[in-house]
């Protein structure tokens, strides 16, 4: 299929260009350079010439603590953006596919989050993504949202890379472990994305449209985490980090709040498409490789 990716430059975006190639599809993957998803002409103008089969927005503003300075262009990119793509996609009859993000939940529930859990945002990063879920939905019905959390990959910045510079720098890490969550690999979301994307027929008849949840498993703290990345990366190098110190989140604050619990029950999906969660080991194993 002749396949659109938005945002493929980020982490997601990179591993769905690559593995869309590699499976046989025609992608015409782009990026802010090469289309400005907050520019609704732009928008419908790109999208009319594609001759495309399906879009994949994985364009998101991500700096959670930035936006809170930036309100104005987080919301531009993360709710405008998905406008913009959603009525382009109506009118022409497209299934887009998007990405929205567990930081939509305000981290009060004590059990995993289902799709249909109230949603509430701690700040403005979420209220944005949100804001561009419910455009989604309201705008056309052809749509799947799909709800990753804590995202790391081989491509562009994330906790992983960060805690593996700190590692090699530092005899000791302080980090936070009472925030619960579940690392996803980028490469994780991208093949189920893609094994979406190969069955829209089948969804078309079910009316499986929606949004569905898809993480990592087993649930960690940001602590457990990067304990993880350390013991893992010292098998492929030594490192001068002796003790990686468990924290409260109180002990770190940032500017913009983050969940306590960011855990997503992701049985929605896996009862509706037979697809199962990976570990999220097994893609740090690949990210922390010497040739990942």
């Amino acid at each position: 299929m002749r396949m659109i990716v938005i945002g493929a430059q980020g982490q997601v975006g990179w591993e769905l260009t690559r593995r869309a190639l590699a499976q046989g599809h025609d992608v015409l993957a782009w990026d802010q350079a090469e289309l400005d998803i907050t520019d609704a002409v732009a928008v419908n103008q790109t999208l009319d010439a594609s001759g495309a089969d399906i879009v994949i927005n994985a364009a998101a503003y991500t700096a959670v603590d930035k936006a809170e300075q930036e309100p104005e262009r987080a919301f531009a990119v993360n709710r405008d953006g998905p406008v913009h793509l959603a009525t382009a996609c109506a009118r022409l009859n497209i299934p887009l596919l998007h990405i929205s993000t567990d930081y939509v939940y305000d981290g009060a529930k004590t059990s995993p989050y289902v799709e249909d859990d109230p949603t509430s945002p701690m700040g403005v990063y979420g209220a944005s993504k949100l804001a561009g879920d419910e455009a989604v939905r309201r705008l056309w019905p052809r749509h799947l949202i799909l709800r990753v959390s804590w995202v790391f990959g081989v491509h562009g910045h994330n906790f992983v890379k960060t805690i593996l510079r700190l590692a090699r720098e530092r005899e000791e890490l302080r980090v936070v472990a009472d925030q619960h969550g579940c690392p996803t690999f980028a490469g994780d979301i991208a093949d189920t994305l893609l094994e979406l994307a190969g069955r829209i027929a089948e969804i078309d008849a079910g009316g499986a449209w929606g949004a569905y949840h898809y993480c990592g498993e087993p649930a960690t703290t940001w602590h457990g985490f990067a304990s993880a990345i350390v013991e893992i990366a010292r098998e492929q190098e030594p490192l001068p980090i002796k003790t990686v110190t468990a924290i409260t989140t109180a002990d770190y604050p940032t500017p913009a709040a983050r969940p306590a619990n960011s855990v997503l029950d992701c049985t929605k999906l896996t009862t509706q498409f037979n697809i199962r969660l990976r570990p999220w080991r097994k893609g740090l194993q690949q990210v922390l490789s010497p040739d990942p």
